[in-house]
């Protein structure tokens, strides 16, 4: 029923996909001689055996390869260059909706501050939208046009390998307590990215933390979203990937997070030390988030890959959320890293946990009613109805049964 073919031709969001996490490996090639980059293969081929695999040995193994992306990240033609790749990639697989999320003081250094690398991604999307409008299927109405938004994350914690702007940092670290610096950065941050979306037109939606989970609490990084928060930015929170359901809660409670990046170990009741009820604790958690809608941006693959436990995509919290009804979506995360498209998350995700044409359609829709869609609320509502209908029209094409209203949650907006 639901073959390759018919994913593809739905349309998709992809709301937790990093830059530098997705190049393509030719372009990470070309770059890198251009740059004066030292990889450890010229091909692709040596660069999927030794980087870039179908599987790693844990976090850090996965984590190598965006030394290298990172590193030819370097100026703002290559961002633009690398993030207008990105923009096709996702149209191909049929993904018409797209945040990208990248930490813009990774790219920092003299001559490029966090406005020129917000404005380089913005550039080469902007592209990508522009000449797909001109295409005849949008013109005529049939297809949806290409949207999308930016996300800045900060990070959690940083080395002096993250670059130039960290290197700065690490030089006063001594004069502060560690963990007021990494609070500053992310102030630094959230109020520059404010700054360029009110003063500088750019579309970002959204504010993020990223980095290692444990030892790095969200409440470090308090005065950021709070900041955010006052000025009305939207949040996610990578949280509940590495670390437990408590992770998860901090990031709703103390940084008002509106959707939560993974939620992986929402149910595991072993990492609760707060509560002498551990089962309690889960079950309330899960259905505060339930009964709020807050997304859960689930990516199946590059948990696999980074949880040993996952030995099989049935293994993951993805069916007992969607069981559950949680609001949920499926993401790639790294297209590279993880070798994945969002088409092949669906996939997996459908076989494994034999998914009825309605959930199916619930969790495709569900990443455009939650996205942080840059524009007003009126302007999201005739997105979203565009995409309903492009959706349903497919299926019908496909043969697939058809969803009754009282199936679906159309008017859940």
């Amino acid at each position: 029923m639901f073959t390759s073919d018919v994913i593809r031709a739905l349309p998709k969001t992809d709301l937790h996909c990093h830059l530098d996490g997705s190049l393509r490996l030719s372009t990470l090639i070309e770059l890198a001689k251009e740059q004066g980059v030292t990889l450890p293969s010229y091909t692709e081929e040596g660069l999927r055996e030794l980087v870039f695999k179908e599987s790693y040995r844990d976090l850090p193994d996965y984590l190598h390869g965006f030394a290298y992306t990172c590193a030819v990240l370097s100026s703002p033609e290559s961002i633009e260059r690398v993030a207008y790749e990105l923009g096709q990639d996702c149209l191909a697989e049929g993904v018409c909706y797209l945040e990208v999320r990248f930490a813009p003081q990774l790219q920092v250094r003299p001559g490029m501050d966090v406005k020129a690398v917000l404005s380089a991604v913005d550039r080469g999307l902007d592209r990508v939208r522009r000449e797909h409008e001109a295409t005849e299927g949008v013109r005529t109405g049939g297809e949806p046009p290409f949207r999308y938004g930016l996300i800045a994350c900060a990070m959690r914690m940083f080395t002096g390998g993250f670059g130039p702007y960290f290197r700065d940092l690490l030089a006063v670290m001594d004069q502060f307590p560690v963990k007021e610096v990494y609070g500053l950065a992310s102030l630094s941050l959230a109020r520059a990215v404010v700054d360029a979306r009110d003063n500088g037109g750019l579309p970002i939606v959204a504010f993020d933390l990223a980095g290692a989970e444990a030892g790095h609490p969200a409440s470090d990084h308090v005065d950021a979203y709070a900041y955010a928060h006052s000025n009305f930015l939207k949040k996610t929170v990578h949280a509940g990937e590495a670390y437990g359901p408590e992770s998860i809660f901090q990031a709703i409670t103390k940084l008002h997070a509106d959707r939560i990046g993974h939620g992986t170990h929402l149910y595991s009741q072993d990492q609760v030390q707060a509560d002498e009820d551990p089962g309690r604790y889960v079950r309330k958690l899960s259905e505060y988030i339930a009964d709020r809608r807050i997304l859960l941006e689930v990516c199946i693959t590059s948990n696999m890959q980074t949880m040993p436990e996952l030995r099989r995509v049935e293994d993951h919290p993805f069916g007992r959320m969607v069981q559950e009804r949680l609001s949920v979506t499926l993401c790639t995360d790294n297209r590279l890293i993880s070798r994945t498209t969002v088409s092949n998350e669906l996939e997996q995700a459908q076989k494994a946990f034999n998914l009825s044409p309605t959930t199916v359609r619930n969790v495709v829709l569900h990443g455009f009613k939650r996205s942080f869609f840059p524009g007003s609320y009126r302007e999201k509502r005739d997105y979203v109805r565009k995409v309903i209908d492009r959706y349903d029209a497919v299926a019908k094409a496909h043969g697939l049964p058809k969803v009754g209203r009282g199936q679906s949650e159309d008017a859940d907006i």
